[in-house]
C-alpha cells in the first residue's frame, strides 16, 4: 500500500470515532472537585450544597484564627496577664460573649449574602449583567463583613483591656488583627471555589467584572501579602513591641518569635494550597479534555467557571473544540461527496487540474429497466429504494478498497486502484462485483441491476475549471465496463467481466469464474471475450 491509502486509512478511522463515538466519563470532575457537584445537578441541591460547603469552611476557618489569637495573646505575649482579676469580668465575660455572637451573626449574615447575591441561580433565570457582577462580587462581599466583625473585636477589645491598662493595647492590636486579615482572606479564597458553579453561570452573560483580587497576578499577590507579608510584619511588629514596652524576657520574646512564625508557615501553606488547587484545577479540566479530544471524542466540551485568565483558557479549548467538530463534519461531508481516499488526497496534496495514467479496475452497475420502476412508484419510495440499492453498492466498493466515483442517476461507477493504489486491483473489483450481485437479489430484489467490470490503463486526476472541478477516471476501462454492464442485463446473474481482467487477477479470484462468450461490444471494432462467476 501507498502513503496515500495510509493516509486515507487514518482519516477512515477519525471519521468513524466522530460519526460513532460512545459517551465518555470524563477522568477530571466538571468543576474540578467532586465536592461541588456535576453539572447536571438541580439548583435546588446546589444551593445546599454551597451553603454547607460555606458554612463549614467559614465557621472552621474563624474557629482556627480564635485559637491563633488566643494562642499570640496568652502564650507569644504573656504580660501583662489578660486573666488577672482586674480584667478577668473582660476575658471570661466579654471575650466569649463576643467570640460566640460574632460566629453566629457572621456565618449567618455573611453566607446570606452570598446566597442572596446568586438568587437568580435557585431561580433558574438567565443571569443579567447586574446577577453577574453580584455572582463575582460575592466571595469579596463575603470577606467584608468577616473583616467588620474581627475589626469591630479588636478595637472593642483593645479599648476595654486598653482602659484598665495601656499595656494591653499591642499585644491584643496584633493578637487579633492579623489572624482576622489571615482568616478573611482565606474565606474570600474559598468562597471563589465554592461558587464555581454558579460562576460557570454567570460567565455566560458575558466577561466577568473586575474584582478584588483580578487576575492571577491579583490573587497571587493577595495570597503573597496575606499569607507572607501579614505574618512578617507581625513579628516585625512583635520585636517592635519588645524594644518599646521591655517586658518580655529573651525566652519570652523566643516563644513569641515562634509562634508567630509557626503561624506564618501554617497559614501561609494553607493559603497557598488554596491559591494553587484554585489554579490547578482548571488546567487540569482543559488537560482532562485534550486527553478525550487525542481519542477522538470530538465532542468534548469543558464547563467555563473561572473568571481569570484561566477561563479564558477554558473558553479557548472550547472554540478549538467546535472548530475541531466543524473541521470533521466538513471533512466528513467532503469524504461522502468526492470519496474518503480523495478527501485525504486533497487535505495531502493541493488538489490540480489534470491527471496520471494508472492501472486500475472499474466496475459499472446499473440499474435494468429504471424508467419502468420510476413511473411506476411513488417519488419517495423510489428515493427509498434507491438508497436501498447504493448503500448496498458503497459498502462493499469500501469493503474492498475501492472508490464510487459517480452516482449517474440510477448508475454507478467504481474504481479499484485510483487515487489508493492496490496490488491487485482485478481481484478487488471481481470480488466486489460478486457480492454485489449476489446482495442485490437478497437484499434489493426489486432493482434488478446489470455489472459490468473491466481493468487497464486509465487517466485518473481533476478534470473541470479550477473554481471547480472533480475527481475521476478516463479510459477504455471506463468504456468497456459501460458496455459490459449493458450487456450483463441480459445474463441469467447480470454480471459479466471481460475475461483478460479475470486473467490478470490471482488464482483464488480466477477459480471463482469461468470463460464465456466472444462477442463484439457496441463501438468496439476487435471482439471481447467475456467472463461469467462459476456459481449462481
Amino acid at each position: 500500500m501507498t502513503g496515500n491509502k495510509t493516509a486515507a486509512q487514518r482519516l477512515g478511522r477519525v471519521l468513524e470515532r466522530v460519526t460513532n463515538q460512545s459517551p465518555r466519563v470524563a477522568s477530571t470532575p466538571e468543576y474540578g472537585s467532586w465536592i461541588l457537584g456535576r453539572v447536571s445537578e438541580s439548583q435546588r441541591r446546589r444551593r445546599v450544597r454551597i451553603q454547607i460547603i460555606l458554612t463549614t469552611f467559614v465557621v472552621v476557618a474563624n474557629l482556627i484564627g480564635m485559637g491563633v489569637a488566643t494562642l499570640v495573646i496568652t502564650v507569644a505575649f504573656p504580660i501583662p496577664n489578660v486573666f488577672a482579676p482586674d480584667v478577668a469580668w473582660i476575658s471570661f465575660i466579654v471575650v466569649p460573649v463576643y467570640l460566640a455572637t460574632a460566629l453566629v451573626v457572621g456565618v449567618f449574615w455573611a453566607t446570606r449574602r452570598v446566597m442572596n447575591n446568586v438568587r437568580w441561580a435557585v431561580e433558574e433565570r438567565p443571569p443579567t449583567a447586574e446577577d453577574q457582577y453580584n455572582t463575582f462580587l460575592a466571595p469579596w462581599r463575603l470577606t467584608r463583613v468577616l473583616l467588620v466583625l474581627w475589626g469591630l473585636g479588636t478595637v472593642v477589645l483593645t479599648a476595654l483591656y486598653g482602659w484598665h491598662d495601656t499595656d494591653y493595647i499591642p499585644k491584643w492590636l496584633l493578637g487579633v488583627s492579623f489572624p482576622g486579615i489571615v482568616v478573611s482572606a482565606s474565606c474570600y479564597l474559598f468562597t471563589e471555589f465554592a461558587l464555581r458553579p454558579v460562576a460557570a453561570q454567570a460567565l455566560e452573560a458575558g466577561r466577568p467584572p473586575r474584582r478584588f483580587a483580578e487576575g492571577l497576578m491579583g490573587r497571587t499577590m493577595l495570597v503573597w501579602a496575606l499569607g507572607s507579608g501579614v505574618p512578617v510584619l507581625g513579628i516585625f511588629l512583635a520585636a517592635l513591641i519588645t524594644l518599646i514596652q521591655r517586658n518580655l524576657t529573651p525566652t519570652q520574646f523566643t516563644v513569641a518569635v515562634m509562634i508567630l512564625a509557626a503561624f506564618a508557615l501554617v497559614f501561609g501553606a494553607i493559603l497557598m494550597w488554596i491559591l494553587a488547587w484554585l489554579t490547578v484545577t482548571p488546567v487540569r479540566v482543559v488537560r482532562s479534555g485534550m486527553n478525550q479530544v487525542e481519542r477522538g471524542d470530538l465532542e468534548t466540551n469543558v464547563v467555563v467557571f473561572d473568571g481569570t485568565e484561566l477561563g479564558q483558557l477554558q473558553r479557548g479549548f472550547n472554540s478549538m473544540a467546535a472548530g475541531l467538530r466543524e473541521r470533521e463534519r466538513v471533512r466528513d461531508l467532503f469524504g461522502r461527496h468526492v470519496g474518503r481516499e480523495v478527501a485525504a488526497l486533497a487535505e495531502k496534496e493541493r488538489p490540480e487540474l489534470g491527471g496520471e495514467d494508472r492501472y486500475a479496475a472499474v466496475v459499472f452497475v446499473d440499474i435494468i429497466g429504471s424508467t419502468k420502476l420510476v413511473t411506476s412508484r411513488p417519488a419517495g419510495e423510489v428515493v427509498e429504494l434507491l438508497n436501498r440499492f447504493f448503500a448496498v453498492i458503497v459498502e462493499e466498493v469500501d469493503r474492498h478498497h475501492g472508490l464510487v466515483n459517480k452516482f449517474e442517476g440510477d448508475a454507478v461507477l467504481a474504481v479499484f486502484g485510483a487515487p489508493v493504489s492496490l496490488e491487485h486491483p482485478e481481484d478487488e473489483s471481481l470480488a466486489a462485483a460478486r457480492q454485489i450481485s449476489r446482495r442485490l437479489r437478497q437484499e434489493v430484489p426489486e432493482c434488478e441491476a446489470g455489472i459490468g467490470v473491466a481493468a487497464g490503463t486509465v487517466l485518473a486526476g481533476n478534470v473541470g475549471a479550477q473554481e471547480r472541478f472533480e475527481y475521476t477516471v478516463i479510459g477504455e476501462p471506463v468504456n468497456e465496463a459501460a458496455r459490459l454492464c449493458e450487456l450483463a442485463k441480459d445474463f441469467p446473474q447480470r454480471l459479466v467481466a471481460s475475461a483478460e481482467t479475470v486473467a490478470n487477477a490471482t488464482e483464488a479470484e480466477r477459480s471463482r469464474w469461468c470463460e464465456g462468450e466472444t462477442v463484439t461490444l457496441r463501438g468496439y471494432r476487435e471482439p471481447t471475450e467475456l467472463a461469467v462467476p462459476a456459481e449462481p
